[in-house]
């Protein structure tokens, strides 16, 4: 007889599988949450008007140095 887990309990046993099996289990894990995750158009909307508005003002661009040199002053 299964007796009830915790999920700390689940998780640390998840832990101990292969690489592969926890890649499995968290693919199947995010595909049973649907609903939570939904996106109707999976942000191509936004991708598309992110990529509009760059094409209007490229001078909105940052190069990945520029990027890499916020992220590490808002870091401290």
């Amino acid at each position: 007889m299964l007796r009830h887990m915790t999920i700390a309990e689940i998780e640390k046993l998840a832990l101990t599988l292969p690489e592969k099996q926890r890649a499995t289990l968290a693919a199947n894990l995010l595909d049973s949450l649907h609903g939570v995750l939904a996106d109707d158009d999976e942000g191509i909307a936004e991708a598309l008007r992110r990529d509009a508005d760059l094409q209007a003002n490229p001078t909105q661009a940052i190069s990945l140095s520029e990027l890499d040199e916020q992220i590490k002053s808002r870091r401290g």
